[in-house]
């Protein structure tokens, strides 16, 4: 018997309303009525829902809602409790709304819902796209040599535009504090290890002395996405390659921008490095896409930046993704993900592995 399976019945998703909600011991993620009373009132659309649920993300969760005169996408954060400052949909929202007329490709913001009675958690509306998001297959207008070169250029490009967008002034300056970035991300990971795990890692330990001992000084201050990567980017649906939308903006801020960078490359699945559980868009292996050098190199032609510290970058990005991966795997031996099938057991492996690999980075540096 599986942790998930130790909880006992399965317990719906999704309900048609909120008396239905009432009477479960686990709390629904989508309650139609209010859904519908809510969408009523922001004036979108008439009449029944039809929805589904995009993805099958374990986390911050997506549904595409439909109805006449409607076709939005709703997200919501996971079923309370909701640990401190984390799954804050109101604020990924305003963070899109800043940078839209910055003229980043994101999703228009329809409407954001801050009252908890609703849904249990707070969410936002935004508008559905079509697109493609790359994950473990290739759509065809998206798999010629070319093409497949074109995308990793265009992730890179993106990604450039992105930190080079003036974040002085206006409101793109309110959402965050980029003096301390990295002290403060070093000190606030290190913390939540011995909170979210049963097993003891000395490697976690090492690391965080490595890393605050190594600490490099930022070049510049720029928005950074958090979370950037292959996987939460959406192209055209046709045409040559080309970014419409990017996704995913909660751990978005002011920092460091060799943060995403360094995300971004440790993990990247490039047919010529060892393999880790964070590649989540596993095409990139296939001959056409840029390897990880050629990343770092054409984002280097755009920005100017001295990267040699990048391997401190790539290690504190493992390291990080080990510790958050640590308390998904804690959540799933507790029976907390129901619907996780696969990864929360594949951490347990998974991240000493990462540690591992991000072990290895550190050694570049000494």
């Amino acid at each position: 018997m599986t942790p998930a399976e130790a909880t006992g019945a399965a317990q719906p998703e999704v309900v048609d309303s909120p008396e239905q909600a009432a009477s479960l011991t686990q709390a629904p993620l989508l309650i139609l009525d209010s859904v519908r009373g809510f969408l009523d009132q922001e004036g979108l659309g008439s009449g029944p829902l039809e929805w589904e649920r995009i993805g099958d993300g374990q986390s911050n969760v997506t549904f595409r809602i439909r109805r006449d005169g409607a076709d939005v996408v709703l997200r919501r954060g996971p079923r309370p409790p909701l640990p401190k400052s984390t799954h804050d949909m109101v604020r990924e929202a305003r963070i899109q709304l800043a940078l839209a007329p910055l003229g980043m490709p994101v999703p228009r913001i329809l409407a954001v819902c801050e009252d908890d009675a609703v849904l249990g958690v707070p969410f936002y509306l935004m508008e559905h796209l079509n697109g493609t998001v790359l994950t473990d297959t290739v759509p065809p207008h998206l798999d010629p040599l070319a093409a497949r070169r074109a995308t990793s250029e265009a992730v890179v490009d993106t990604l450039a535009d992105l930190h080079s967008l003036d974040v002085s002034g206006g409101e793109i300056a309110r959402i965050g504090r980029p003096q301390g970035y990295l002290e403060r991300q070093v000190a606030r990971f290190a913390s939540l290890w011995d909170v979210n795990t049963t097993r003891d890692m000395p490697a976690v330990g090492r690391l965080a002395a490595w890393l605050e001992e190594n600490r490099p000084d930022s070049q510049r201050d720029s928005v950074i996405h958090g979370d950037y990567r292959t996987g939460n980017l959406m192209f055209a649906p046709d045409g040559p390659p080309r970014v419409t939308a990017v996704l995913d903006w909660e751990m978005a801020t002011l920092g460091d921008p060799l943060a995403d960078l360094g995300y971004l490359t440790a993990t990247y699945a490039d047919a010529d490095e060892p393999f880790t559980t964070m590649e989540l868009t596993p095409v990139t292996r296939l001959p056409g896409y840029l390897r990880r050098q050629e990343l770092i190199d054409r984002y280097q032609g755009r920005m100017s930046l001295d990267l040699t510290p990048l391997p401190w970058y790539q290690a504190l990005a493992l390291w990080k993704a080990a510790i958050f991966s640590e308390a998904i795997h804690t959540r799933w031996l507790r029976g907390e993900r129901p619907g996780d099938t696969g990864f929360g057991a594949a951490m347990e492996h998974g991240v000493p592995q990462l540690l591992d690999v991000a072990e290895r980075l550190a050694t570049r540096l000494k």
